[in-house]
């Protein structure tokens, strides 16, 4: 799409000298006219740095990935790190009185001094393999990059006053910059998020994530003409192997909270060369792009909950300028209505004077705060509605959602998904499903735990949460779904009228032959104002040892009446309840048991609180064919 389009020769890229992005804290006038209540929650956030212990990283917790497969204990303190960095530089453009500049330049230092910039999980990067950075190697991950940014942005933003405190602080920034990122960027091809050195496989959100970081870096950092023309046009080749195999109906099989450092990453680099090049670089009216961008507001179900399939999280928090200017480029007034909607909602306008209970916030980087403070203005005239579409249909991925009414969470809500187990962050979930009830949740989809060594190796599935045995979906013969591309969905079928949507497919292909599964056909149904069905007819080759249908939900359980299951609300967490549903089933057919699933992981916790439940229906007298049906109703 881009290389295609844009030989480098042609390309009027600025100079080092002319990028100018934002104001900097010198240029007083942009700041001074932010929100005051915006003003004073800067400062307040570099006050409260003003007192940081910065900590040590020590050898032995970069070691803990590779000798106990933990990686949260570094990761928390190395990104801990950049955000206090970031509060005492965005704390300075805000105020511009130098309080905040010692401190800065303290975290500025610490960081150059670092070996690596990135994680440990990542080391596989290096020869050397899991284990120390080999300093020798330089490797760019996904937080070398997002590190190079920060520091690029900070000069950018505080060059006149850290060249005040002393002559060599730039200096040393930029050539950590330019060793660790520019030129490892531009002179290696094997990087497999540049997608170049397996063009078979087609390369995840690393690839724009990346890039949108390595374009500000080499915007703000690299004066040579030539070395940036090269690095832009090498850019533009490896978007490419990301932009050109992506679902034509914009569908991220990463899922929603993905979608932030997918599609959302790629607006920010197309934005990026668009600004530097002075809008030469314009592929905002390609419709790809634009459902790319749609697709964030064609998965919410209500509020913070989004459809979490893949290793996706139930409730995610958006970043709303991001989404209001990707709306902004393409004309999207939907889109721009739910950025706007967003911002009112995680308190950009007026934020919470106690950081810490502010839950709706997003993560923050440097690279999204500064164009969010530029379009406070236009977020908040616009007006604000979550868009809430009534039926999506995203035929690549296979993925459908529906509601009884658009614009509204009240009513019965569905999901369901086909595709195939060997999608980006897979899990064994063909013929998944989810139903939510006036916006709260009823039938699940767990998300994923916290991520380990564990969870990219080749002992992924044995995690609870990858396998289709704790999805919505049949085991038989005590065998359930396989991971593999040639393990997908068959027969796909989507039917949508003003009285529902039917959503059919064959799951057989799904599982592995020691299942015995001929077919499995499964029929989704929403029916408007009245329920969700699901109906399962199958042939098996022979009639099975066991089988068995698991249901999670995050709901009281009770199963007193046969044939009907109460799913009663409960509290959850942050003030979030469960929703309310009655599930009718076969009493003749199946028996009824409840299984509670204790959460000790803390991201499923702040989902879901700490118990999930897997209703399960055993077949009394399993046949090699059948059908049954489950109705789903108030």
């Amino acid at each position: 799409m881009l290389s295609q389009r844009y030989a480098p020769e042609t390309l009027n890229l600025v100079s080092k000298t002319d990028w100018h992005p934002y104001p900097t804290a010198q240029e007083r006038t942009f700041w001074d006219a932010l929100p005051d209540p915006v003003r004073q929650a800067y400062i307040r956030g570099g006050e409260e740095a003003l007192t940081y212990t910065w900590p040590s990283l020590p050898a032995t917790l970069f070691l803990e990935v590779a000798r106990i497969g933990n990686r949260v204990n570094y990761e928390t303190l190395n990104f801990e790190r950049r955000r206090k960095l970031l509060d005492l530089v965005l704390a300075e453009c805000v105020e511009g009185q130098g309080r905040f500049v010692d401190a800065a330049v303290n975290g500025l230092w610490l960081i150059c001094e670092e070996s690596y910039w990135g994680v440990p999980a990542h080391l596989t990067m290096q020869r050397a393999g899991r284990g120390l950075p080999d300093t020798a190697e330089r490797t760019v991950d996904l937080f070398v990059a997002e590190t190079s940014s920060l520091l690029a942005y900070a000069l950018y933003l505080l060059r006149p006053q850290l060249d005040t405190l002393s002559p060599l602080i730039v200096p040393r920034i930029e050539r950590e910059i330019t060793e660790r990122v520019l030129i490892p960027n531009l002179e290696r091809d094997d990087f497999g998020w540049m997608g170049f050195a397996n063009p078979e496989h087609r390369p995840n959100n690393w690839n724009p994530w990346i890039h949108s970081n390595w374009l500000i870096s080499l915007l703000l950092v690299e004066p040579d003409t030539e070395r940036r023309r090269a690095a832009v046009a090498k850019i533009m080749r490896s978007l490419d192997k990301f932009i050109d195999p992506y679902p034509a109906d914009g569908g991220c099989d990463e899922g929603p909270g993905y979608w932030g450092r997918a599609g959302a990453s790629l607006y920010e680099c197309l934005e990026l060369l668009y600004q530097a090049t002075d809008g030469q670089v314009n592929v905002f009216d390609q419709p790809l792009v634009q459902e790319m961008g749609r697709f964030i507001y064609r998965v919410q179900v209500s509020e913070d909950y989004f459809v979490n399939f893949a290793d996706a999280a139930a409730i995610i928090r958006p970043d709303a300028a991001l989404i209001f200017n990707y709306g902004q480029r393409i004309h999207d007034p939907d889109m721009r209505a739910m950025g706007a909607w967003l911002a009112q909602r995680q308190h950009l306008f007026a934020p919470l004077e106690d950081t810490n209970r502010d839950t709706k916030r997003p993560s923050k980087s440097i690279a999204r705060e500064l164009p969010m403070l530029q379009a406070l203005d236009k977020m908040a005239a616009h007006e604000a509605y979550p868009p809430l579409p009534r039926d999506v249909w995203l035929p690549e991925i296979e993925v459908m959602t529906a509601r009884d009414t658009v614009r509204t969470a009240e009513g019965f809500y569905v999901a369901a998904k086909g595709g195939h187990n060997a999608e980006s962050h897979n899990h064994n979930d063909i013929g998944q499903f989810v139903v939510y009830m006036d916006g709260l949740p009823v039938l699940i989809d767990a998300g994923v735990e916290t991520y380990s060594v564990k969870t990219f190796s080749d002992q992924r599935y044995e995690i609870w949460t990858m396998q289709s045995g704790y999805h919505n979906l049949p085991t038989v013969n005590g065998v359930t779904q396989s991971p593999g591309e040639q393990f997908a969905a068959r027969d796909v079928d989507y039917r949508v009228d003003d009285t529902g949507a039917i959503f059919r497919l064959d799951i057989a292909g799904a599982y592995p032959p020691e299942a015995e599964i001929q077919s499995w056909q499964r029929v989704i149904r929403l029916q408007r104002g009245q329920e969700v069905s699901v109906e399962d007819i199958y042939t098996l080759t022979q009639t099975p040892r066991s089988l068995r249908l698991n249901l999670l939900t995050p709901c009281t359980v009770n199963l007193d009446t046969p044939g009907s299951i109460q799913l009663d609300t409960r509290p959850l967490v942050h003030g979030r309840m469960a929703g309310k549903a009655t599930l009718y089933y076969d009493a003749d057919k199946f028996s009824a048991a409840v299984e509670p699933i204790a959460i000790e992981d803390a991201l499923l916790r702040n989902a879901w609180g700490t118990a999930l439940y897997r209703i399960v229906l055993t077949a009394n007298a399993p046949l090699a064919q059948d059908r049954w049906m489950l109705h789903i109703t108030r």
